[in-house]
């Protein structure tokens, strides 16, 4: 498995991670059998990044997670949890903070985690349960750095999902060693020019910043929470499908707008929407991991076998272009 350095953490992280998130659902909703069995293979394939969080599940993937670590025993795994603020944590964030790391490390088992991931959308102006960017680093950067410098944490990191300029701000502050970016077909904005064919969000080159910041990125949304597949049938332990995170309005228009994208199977360029999903998210050089949902082993396995054949060549990425500003 490749491994790539992640940002200027120090880490290196398998180009492939291993998300434990409630979309696809194994983590959280699958057997106790095939939760080991896929695990292990992944640890066998290379695999070191395993991606949790206590809202999977109400703390179940964590806790799934933990027990089948303590199983195994793998050495050098890189385990990244988070945490999401309520509005009333605002008045004591490092309390809150670090009340919510420590009864995720009870459950997870462990002293420590490599990477804490703030899980709050990020605003301009904050509210509710957003955060503001000015909130971010004046409040949530100095909460963090108390945990890693007692040991607790050893890479800060936050999800960045909200408000375009907030994110820009946040990350070019250089407070966090990790961000975790919504990269896909869907919505390529995050590396520069928005697909003119397509809706969402324009992060507009957000993982350049990252380049420069030095902040080592964790790919998600990949699939587009499963549109990305092409159908808009799940797995029965998948998660109902999720509210869409950067591009359409709605989960049925993304799985529309992936359907414009088949040529690229019709064509020869991958053998599925979902291959050619996760080799073009590992093609862009600030991407240092990505994480995919999976309900069942064999979609691991898929998702294994993709990356194994490398980014999407050239005329890949070309023929994608072309159908990516096709008006629809």
């Amino acid at each position: 498995m490749e491994t790539r350095a992640f940002g200027r953490t120090g880490l290196k992280t398998s180009i492939l991670g291993f998300g434990c998130g409630a979309v696809g659902g194994l983590m959280v909703r699958g057997t106790p059998a095939d939760q080991e069995r896929t695990v292990a293979e992944a640890l066998d394939a290379g695999i070191n990044y395993f991606d949790t969080a206590p809202l999977y599940g109400d703390g179940q993937s964590e806790t799934n997670l933990g027990r089948i670590l303590k199983t195994l025993k793998p050495a050098n795994v890189i385990v990244g949890t988070k945490v999401r603020l309520r509005a009333e944590d605002l008045a004591d964030v490092r309390g809150a903070v670090t009340a919510a790391l420590d009864a995720s490390l009870e459950r997870l088992g462990m002293a420590s985690v490599d990477i804490l991931h703030l899980h709050n959308v990020v605003t301009t102006t904050g509210g509710g349960e957003t955060i503001s960017a000015g909130q971010v680093l004046d409040v949530v950067v100095p909460a963090f750095a108390a945990l890693r410098q007692a040991g607790k944490i050893r890479c800060t990191g936050i999800t960045a999902v909200g408000d375009t300029p907030a994110l820009h701000q946040v990350i070019d502050a250089g407070g966090f060693g990790s961000a975790q970016v919504v990269y896909n077909m869907l919505n390529p904005s995050a590396a520069g020019a928005p697909a003119y064919g397509l809706p969402g969000q324009d992060y507009a080159g957000l993982l350049d910043r990252t380049l420069a910041a030095g902040t080592g990125v964790v790919g998600i949304r990949i699939l587009a929470g499963g549109a990305l597949s092409g159908s808009a049938e799940r797995h029965p332990i998948a998660s109902a499908p999720p509210a869409p995170i950067g591009s359409a309005d709605s989960y049925a228009l993304d799985v529309a707008n992936a359907r414009r994208l088949l040529p690229l199977v019709a064509e020869g360029y991958a053998g599925s929407l979902a291959e050619a999903a996760a080799r073009f998210a590992i093609g862009h050089p600030a991407v240092g991991t990505i994480l995919v949902g999976m309900a069942t082993p064999d979609q691991f396995r898929q998702s294994l076998a993709a990356v194994r054949k490398g980014p999407l060549p050239d005329a890949a990425l070309q023929r994608l272009a072309e159908l990516q500003a096709t008006p629809a």
